[in-house]
């Protein structure tokens, strides 16, 4: 069984190693798109705001190799001494997302093909294939000779390889690979063919040479395939990240080692690669214009939180707007500030931003930096001041501690993959937006809530949430029920332990163990719901999305029915003990109030009580962070007295936030 969560390398540096009881504050610098005597202009500024961290290095293989074999690493021997002389330390990343034009040039056996066997060209970045051998001997040389020669740099605090793992490769490299994989998973033909079902549609394989990766077929793939492939994927993508991770750890042994997730990404499987790491970090960008863009931000949190296993860093954020949505909207005032801080309450030790300077050329020109167009006098740049100043005051009171949590949110990549398919009851489901509708709603119930692998140790939880785990192994679903059998309460959504790990679908549609815990006796239909169509209930609640036909077992305890249509009378909400299977989507109040009570009946309670609406309150370690996310004024009452850490103000039984102004108690 996994651990308690996943955690980065036991007995490896950590986090703690570059923060040294301080919170990292900086962003990425690019200091090669501007000349040479814009550096000091730079440091002047980043000691004005406060900033201890510059990733730096990160898309810089072209101008450190500038031709294959050559070296250019004068001018980052100027910048690495500049920084140091100014006390500002160095996460150097490795340049391998973004290879040079002359490598595609040159050897294209390094650029990946799509699903329809066509090349991707550089002239963007992650224009690489993981399988390609001879990417993987450029990635290496160039990983080492910079290893090698700023091992010893009192600058470099941390090492950071590769920038936002993502890529996917269909070609004849990654298909030997894929093969390679497939016989190390499996051993033999028979066990794959057994595994992927392939007795449908005459899928039988007589020979390894046969097998190739899920390419455009004239009808649907096999989801086995497809499963597989997502897997090798990510496995892939992983070997290239501890390849290099292993250069430079052999190096600086003291040093840590992180990459970059992005949010929630479905092409890596976060759980595997976190234990891989010694810093978890993600990049993270919400949508200013988005009304729920704070409830995105604390789900993205408490995931990397659960990943890091502990404290982490936010690697990316934006000091304002971002380049590529349809419509790019400037953060307002007062916004970058508070979703900074909420970052910090769920377990960031490191802040950082893309950019530190905007870019003037190139295709991020309109993604804002800590220093905007508008340079030091703008509204951006004034902001981030006031934030460096923020965390200096908060370090040494949070660093280091952790994000007390009483209930678990189960995710599982392989079950995301396996369900995001073709072939499906229902196009409309989408996993990750049901896993935001049940993390959501506990955010609007002010519970926190860690996330965990379905096989990790539960013991800790009071409460288990699975908004939707379509495939479950085996190993998974005795964890489950155990948790139960231990006094735990567990909440099931719908289409939970429908398929195994080969995407088989268990006996009755649902695992017989999980319908006996959560009082199924028969699931006799899905009933997938279209576009505008809700099914209502006798307690009133309204269902979206989707509902089945299910019959309940003799100890079920039905909460409530559906009532109309097909399914009139029968269970929508139905439970068996501290076991609850929810067989709809409820709408987002709904759904809200049926985890608050859920939740109570286990014993959890929000960090405060009577909070306002749109007041997000998380305890961290002694402290209490209030989070207005609204823009009008609201007074929250906290009886006692405490200090405004923020502010050094005295605070007794109240205290009035501003529009999306926040306080930080402790006593």
């Amino acid at each position: 069984m996994r651990p308690d969560r996943a955690t980065t390398r036991a007995g490896h540096p950590t986090l703690a190693t570059a923060t040294r009881g301080r919170i990292l504050f900086g962003g990425d610098y690019n200091p090669e798109q501007w000349p040479e005597e814009t550096w000091q202009d730079d440091v002047r500024l980043m000691k004005d705001a406060g900033v201890t961290s510059v990733t730096v290095g990160v898309f810089s293989w072209a101008r450190l190799e500038p031709r294959p074999g050559e070296r250019d690493f004068g001018w980052l021997d100027r910048l690495m001494d500049l920084m140091h002389r100014h006390g500002i330390g160095v996460v150097l990343a490795t340049p391998t997302s973004a290879p040079p034009p002359w490598m595609g040039r040159l050897h294209p056996d390094t650029l990946p093909r799509d699903a329809d066997g066509r090349i991707e060209w550089w002239g963007g970045r992650q224009h690489f294939s993981h399988s390609s051998a001879t990417y993987r001997r450029y990635a290496a040389a160039i990983t080492e000779d910079l290893a090698a020669r700023y091992a010893g740099h009192p600058a470099l605090t941390m090492w950071h390889i590769n920038n936002e793992y993502c890529t996917s490769d269909h070609g004849d490299e990654a298909a030997a690979a894929f093969r390679r994989w497939l016989r190390e998973r499996y051993g033999t033909l028979d066990a794959l063919n057994t595994a992927w079902g392939t007795a449908f549609w005459s899928q039988g394989y007589d020979n390894w040479d046969g097998v190739i990766p899920p390419r455009r077929a004239h009808y649907l793939n096999n989801p086995a395939q497809v499963l597989d492939f997502r897997r090798f994927t990510s496995d892939m993508l992983l070997e290239c990240f501890t390849a290099e991770r292993d250069i430079v750890a052999r190096h600086t042994p003291h040093l840590p080692v992180t990459t970059n997730f992005m949010p929630l990404y479905f092409g890596v499987d976060g759980w595997r690669w976190a234990e891989e790491e010694d810093v978890v970090s993600v990049d993270l960008y919400p949508d200013p214009a988005d009304p729920h863009g704070a409830r995105h931000g604390a789900l993205v949190q408490d995931l990397t939180r659960s990943q890091a296993g502990g404290p982490w860093m936010l690697m990316e954020q934006a000091a304002s707007a971002v380049n590529w949505r349809p419509v790019n909207h400037p953060k307002p005032r007062g916004l970058n500030r508070l979703w900074t801080l909420q970052a910090v309450a769920r377990g960031a030790d490191a802040v950082c931003f893309f950019q530190w300077r905007q870019s003037r050329q190139g295709a991020e020109k309109f993604h804002s930096g800590m220093v905007g167009h508008a340079g030091e006098h703008g509204r951006t740049f004034q902001e981030v001041k006031r934030i460096g100043a923020d965390l200096a005051r908060l370090a040494p009171h949070t660093s280091g501690t952790d994000v007390p949590a009483d209930i678990a949110v189960l995710h599982d990549w392989h079950a995301w993959w396996a369900f995001e398919q073709d072939g499906r009851p229902s196009a409309r489901i989408d996993h990750a937006a049901v896993l935001h509708a049940w993390h959501g709603a506990l955010w609007d119930a002010h519970l926190t809530a860690d996330f965990a692998h379905p096989e990790h140790d539960l013991g800790r939880y009071r409460m288990v949430v699975v908004p939707q785990l379509y495939a479950l192994t085996d190993a998974a679903v005795d964890n489950l029920v155990g948790h139960v059998r231990r006094g735990g309460t567990l909440v099931c959504g719908f289409l939970t332990g429908t398929a195994d790990q080969d995407d088989r679908i268990r006996p009755g549609g649902m695992d017989p163990r999980l319908r006996e815990l959560l009082g199924v006796r028969i699931l006799h239909e899905w009933w997938p719901l279209a576009d505008g169509e809700t099914v209502t209930c006798a307690d009133g609640l309204t269902g979206t999305l989707w509902s089945e036909e299910l019959e309940a077992g003799d100890d079920a305890v039905v909460e409530t029915v559906y009532r109309g249509g097909e399914l009139d009378g029968l269970p929508a909400v139905l439970r068996t003990g501290r076991a609850w299977y929810v067989s709809t989507l409820p709408e987002p109040g709904h759904l809200r109030r049926l985890l608050e009570r859920i939740a109570a009946d286990a014993g959890v309670r929000p960090p405060l009580d009577g909070l306002p609406s749109g007041v997000e309150a998380v305890r961290r370690g002694e402290l209490l962070f209030l989070l207005n996310h609204g823009r009008a004024p609201v007074t929250v009452a906290v009886p006692g007295t405490h200090r405004d850490l923020l502010t050094g103000t005295q605070i007794t039984d109240e205290v009035t936030l501003g529009r999306h102004g926040a306080a930080v108690l402790g006593r």
